[in-house]
């Protein structure tokens, strides 16, 4: 087994031996994202908080309550768009690109791409959003197989669903894990499958440690069905070195992950001379040898980094198709009958109030870099890849 980890910024000629970039976990506008990771940001953003809770409390007023579990936005780029991000910035440093596009939950952005002849070699890949014990783990699963592929994503989709109905009970969730596990290895029986562990460390739904007990007793459960862990692109430094620890002490391999969701292309990529994706799984399962490569946007701040692709979610782009070019088009909540609605419908006059549209406005003046300060005292670590990620590791 074989992890290397290296940099554009101290290693720019370690492309030099490979013939092909792998761009693994990228989000397109078919992802559902939640909205409460993106509101914990902006409201770190001073005065900002204010202005969330007056909308809050004033429910009654607008006849809806806002409700962040439910509510969610689509990223920016249609799936075309967002190969040809990944794409080019492969093609960059000299390399053939392969692309494998993981929306939450969907394989729909792939299955238009496939039917486009440049794309038509691109893999059927999701972030599937996978209950276990306490928590939920999001799992890159890459290359399914054609035949099959949306029998798939039904049997996902049916776990999920349960699994927190559930958990909603208060039941034993033995049941479910042991089922969890069982679909794994059903993955794993097809050799060109590759099962990732997408950002293992973070704990997306505030479980506090639980998480971390949960992750041990999955890798040790799992085994060998989760074919490696993920170095996450738009994770700060110090969860991914953590990650990278847990790698190790578990026998994983390293992959890269970029977790594209703006426009932005990913932070991190695979080297490989694979002439396919399969070939690159093969290598991945049989050889057990990785090579992560990180690229030169990593070294900026991590919360320059998440606030860039925040504004994303908050900026209108007026050369996109019409129904996608106001962010308000592209956030969704429950109407007053429970029904999935853009946000630009539910606006009492056709557009958000002026409190909120100047709150909005903030947002996008707080991407000039001199606002970056009360980030970082609102989001602990900062991202320093120049100190602590730039001399690359690698063991066997």
């Amino acid at each position: 087994m074989q992890s290397i980890v290296t940099s554009q910024w101290k290693q720019p000629h370690a492309t030099a031996e490979f013939t092909t970039g792998v761009s693994l976990h990228s989000h397109t506008s078919v992802s559902e994202e939640t909205l409460g990771f993106t509101h914990a940001l902006v409201t770190a953003v001073p005065g900002l908080k204010m202005v969330f809770e007056l909308y809050r409390r004033s429910s009654a007023r607008y006849g809806i309550a806002l409700d962040y579990s439910r509510a969610n936005w689509r990223p920016p780029l249609q799936p075309r768009m967002a190969y040809d991000v990944e794409s080019r910035q492969v093609q960059r440093l000299g390399l053939n690109p392969l692309v494998s596009i993981t929306d939450h939950d969907s394989i729909e952005a792939p299955l238009l791409l496939r039917t486009i002849p440049s794309s038509r070699h691109i893999p059927v890949s999701l972030e599937w959003s996978a209950p276990f014990g306490q928590t939920v783990f999001h799992l890159g699963i890459h290359n399914l197989p054609s035949r099959n592929g949306l029998e798939w994503m039904v049997r996902f989709q049916r776990y999920t669903a349960e699994a927190q109905a559930v958990a909603g009970a208060d039941h034993s969730p033995d049941a479910m894990d042991a089922r969890l596990l069982t679909m794994l290895r059903e993955l794993h029986e097809s050799p060109q499958v590759l099962i990732v562990f997408n950002h293992p460390l973070w704990d997306l739904h505030k479980v506090g440690r639980a998480h971390l007990l949960e992750v041990s007793r999955f890798l040790r459960q799992a085994g060998r069905t989760i074919h490696a862990i993920e170095l996450n692109g738009l994770r700060h430094v110090r969860e991914n070195r953590d990650a990278a620890r847990l790698a190790r002490e578990t026998g994983h391999l390293v992959l890269s992950g970029g977790d594209r969701h703006g426009l932005e292309p990913n932070a991190n990529i695979n080297l490989t001379s694979a002439a396919s994706f399969t070939e690159f799984v093969e290598e991945i399962r049989v050889d057990r040898v990785s090579h992560v490569h990180f690229m030169p946007q990593y070294q900026d701040r991590w919360e320059q980094r998440i606030l860039r692709s925040t504004l994303n979610a908050v900026t209108d782009f007026p050369e996109f198709m019409p129904g996608w070019q106001r962010w308000d088009e592209r956030a969704f909540h429950p109407d007053q009958n429970g029904v999935m609605r853009s946000f630009a419908e539910l606006w009492p006059k056709g557009h958000a109030p002026r409190l909120l549209q100047a709150a909005i406005q903030l947002v996008r003046l707080a991407g000039v870099r001199g606002l970056a300060a009360p980030l970082s005292l609102a989001f602990q670590g900062v991202n320093r890849p120049e100190h602590e990620l730039g001399s690359g590791m690698e063991w066997v």
